[in-house]
């Protein structure tokens, strides 16, 4: 037999001993797209900013009907400049809601994004610069941070400062500047896309039902994407699948019909502030524990998912006791997992004055405003219940009313208890819903697993009406920095967070109408 030549043999024994060579995983679709989208955004950033600028030049109060239909009819021309069609719905005395729709030819799926144009009220002297024109700092302002101007090379922790920067405009230049992204490189979306831009969400969507009920079948998806809301306190993404309800009272209790010398009269005269601190310290304790007979007979518990949801999510408490200058928190749970409890929480007590203004009286009247955050699937009507059955049982008598002189005189304990007009209750998406599933893996590989799954915001939206008037599952896909000072003064976002939200919405436009 001949033998094998020497090189040969060689080639052979370095094939079979030699270490594997890895193989790169490729990119998927989604990333790729993510990719692409990043190069044209670092191009255009300064058209894109200039674009947010304009629009949050323009007034938003949502009782300033002029200036909201002025956002109005600009955020139309801003979707027509890029060929979307987009329209005005209206009902009896309503804000105009933006709508707008985008058909993909072959798609199966139809999104819905929500986004709200109108913001809080300002006081223009709380703020370090004019709240109607946006500037950059470096900073927040409470670090120092200074002006610079509007032009690139932009740092990506610089702050745009105006208010409705981050709650809640961000997300209608975030996805204008996505779908230009997109068509810059021949991408078409996965999805039908409808936008639903609501313009008095801050004044508590009082005409929100009305207008679903009006549009009902222009409004049908197999999706809501509502984008509002802070990301992750850690900066990373985050997935929100439910929101507490709201509701809220003012429990006023009395004394005498005027203000009594409490020189002469102190140790007598009932003292209201008195009464009322004690009333309130029977309905919760300082630990937060609701102290109500029957209050969480409603409560629906987390499911399993949820709860490992939360164990899954990096821990906060430490650094935001720190960030807020406080010892301990008020409980010993975290804080996600507080947030799936009901809460009672005193907003504010009035009677009297302090200080340099406070005098030697007794007060006539004492009131508390009380706010409540419920979760599923607690109802206001069942709460008002035991509210005030649990405030009888103190011992006082309970008027919805200003009570009469002849009331006053007959009941030693009298309580008045006026609830809220309006009412939110809570919401939560099933974890396991297939296109929130799908949703997850988009985000969580473009963050590179990092993605983090919330349960619940502590806050209230008015999701709960997708769900009873449209019967569509709810996700909430926040963008703004959890800093951002929402509702206070000096409103900013982060340049990084429009950013990563551009990449967020070409990324599931694309993908998430792919099986």
């Amino acid at each position: 037999m001949r033998r094998m030549p020497c090189i040969l043999r060689l080639m052979i024994a370095l094939l079979i001993f030699a270490p594997p060579v890895a193989s790169e995983e490729p990119p998927s679709a989604a990333a790729e797209v993510a990719t692409q989208v990043r190069e044209w955004r670092q191009a255009h950033e300064e058209s894109i900013l200039a674009e947010f600028a304009e629009l949050l030049r323009i007034p938003n109060v949502a009782s300033d009907k002029a200036g909201i239909r002025r956002n109005a009819t600009h955020i139309i021309s801003r979707f027509a400049a890029r060929g979307i069609q987009a329209e005005l719905l209206e009902v009896e005395g309503s804000n105009p809601v933006v709508f707008a729709e985008r058909q993909t030819p072959g798609a199966e799926i139809t999104v819905m994004i929500y986004i709200h144009y109108d913001g809080q009220p300002v006081n223009p002297e709380d703020w370090a610069s004019d709240p109607w024109t946006p500037v950059l700092r470096t900073d927040t302002v409470e670090n120092g941070g200074s002006m610079v101007p509007m032009n690139p090379p932009f740092d990506p922790e610089w702050r745009i400062f105006a208010r409705s920067a981050g709650d809640d405009k961000a997300p209608v230049i975030a996805l204008l500047a996505a779908l230009d992204a997109l068509e810059a490189h021949g991408h078409e979306p996965s999805v039908n896309l409808k936008l639903f831009l609501e313009g008095e969400e801050e004044a508590g969507s009082p005409h929100l039902q009305q207008m679903m009920t009006a549009h009902r079948e222009r409004l049908s998806s197999d999706l809501w994407l509502f984008c509002d809301g802070p990301v992750h306190q850690t900066r990373r993404w985050q997935l929100v699948y439910g929101v507490r309800g709201s509701t809220g009272f003012q429990l006023t209790v009395y004394g005498a019909n005027r203000p009594l010398h409490s020189g002469h009269y102190g140790n007598w005269a009932p003292n209201p502030i008195v009464r009322l601190t004690h009333l309130v310290d029977s309905i919760r304790d300082v630990d937060g524990r609701i102290l109500i007979e029957g209050y969480d007979r409603e409560v629906r518990p987390p499911t399993g998912a949820e709860l490992a949801a939360i164990a899954a999510s990096p821990p906060v408490d430490r650094r935001l006791a720190s960030e807020f200058g406080i010892a301990a928190a008020e409980t010993d749970d975290r804080l996600e997992r507080a947030l799936l409890r009901p809460a009672i929480n005193l907003r504010g007590i009035r009677s009297g004055d302090v200080g340099a203004l406070s005098r030697n009286s007794i007060q006539p009247s004492a009131t508390a405003s009380i706010g409540l955050r419920l979760v599923p699937d607690q109802t206001a009507d069942y709460l008002r219940r035991v509210i005030e059955d649990h405030i009888r049982r103190q011992g006082y008598f309970v008027v919805h009313d200003e009570p009469t002189a002849e009331q006053r005189a007959e009941h030693s304990l009298l309580a008045h208890v006026e609830w809220s007009e309006t009412s939110y209750p809570a919401y939560r998406t099933d974890m396991d819903h297939p296109l929130a599933g799908r949703l997850a893996r988009i985000l969580g590989e473009l963050s590179d697993g990092t993605l983090v799954q919330t349960p619940s915001f502590g806050g209230s939206l008015p999701i709960y009406l997708v769900d009873q008037v449209l019967s569509t599952p709810v996700v909430i896909l926040p963008v703004a920095n959890h800093d951002n000072n929402q509702h206070g003064k000096d409103e900013n976002l982060r340049l990084q967070n429009l950013w990563d939200a551009i990449e967020i919405y070409a990324a599931v436009l694309t993908g998430l109408g792919d099986s």
